[in-house]
């Protein structure tokens, strides 16, 4: 079996494969303080409530925007399942053809999700991560990655208006009753939710006027179903496009 990460700022996103299949998946809150050995016995109970043995897992894969979490992770893997880490970065095979400026700038996650994105989907297409940053990928009809853009998530929008003014409480992110809000919850969670998916909406439309193309638009991340669900614009919503896209990787690397 693979076992297959997602390291993001806010969690870590991790399933387990059986050949193509995700058997299990888990999201773990991202901690830089916790050890090897607190990640290999939370993962652990993990497999044990499935019923799964870590003698199973045979092979594992990393993507990470944590640097400083990467390698706890990997010295968790090597000595709770005995097995060798494959790290996505500028080494590794995903014939995917950056156009960045820079492509060493284009983050693991974005890579991974433009793979699975491409090869479930395939292209024209843009797809949008709700994480803790909200990513959009633009992918050209002959499979370029063209480049995109990154906004703030709607938990850091809604933690900055918390932290930032006087009055203004933390609030819990859901889809409010009406856009006109009577209270002061009311009104923020309106501002939140429906401005957001008015930033959403004027960022796929402007990527698909550059692009000059009609391209599929898939959503994924944490919140997606939250946000892509009130919009018209998504074409499919998929919570496990990160963890297929280092599946992928990980067979393509087999196989180079």
């Amino acid at each position: 079996m693979l076992l297959v990460f997602d390291i993001g700022n806010t969690q870590i996103v991790t399933g387990l494969y059986q050949d193509q299949e995700l058997i299990a998946n888990w999201r773990i809150q991202t901690d830089r303080n916790k050890t090897a050995d607190e990640y290999g016995i939370l993962l652990k109970s993990f497999l044990i409530d499935q019923n799964l043995q870590a003698t199973a897992v045979k092979a594992a894969i990393i993507s990470s925007v944590v640097p400083p979490v990467t390698g706890t992770i990997e010295k968790m893997i090597q000595r709770y399942f005995g097995v060798e880490t494959l790290l996505v970065g500028p080494e590794i095979r995903t014939d995917l053809n950056i156009k960045y400026e820079n492509p060493r700038e284009v983050g693991a996650d974005r890579i991974v999700n433009a793979v699975a994105g491409i090869k479930l989907y395939g292209a024209p297409l843009i797809i949008v991560d709700f994480g803790t940053a909200t990513t959009f990928c633009a992918i050209a009809e002959n499979g370029d990655y063209l480049g995109g853009a990154i906004a703030p998530g709607l938990g850091i929008a809604s933690e900055a208006l918390f932290l930032r003014t006087a009055k203004l409480p933390r609030i819990e992110l859901i889809k409010p009753k009406n856009a006109i809000g009577q209270n002061t919850v009311s009104s923020m969670q309106s501002g939140l939710y429906y401005g957001y998916i008015g930033l959403v909406e004027a960022m796929i439309k402007r990527f698909k006027s550059e692009m000059n193309a009609n391209p599929r638009v898939i959503a994924t991340g944490g919140i997606a179903d939250l946000i892509a669900g009130d919009t018209e614009l998504f074409d499919a919503i998929n919570p496990y496009l990160t963890l297929e896209g280092l599946r992928i990787i990980y067979e393509l690397n087999q196989t180079s």
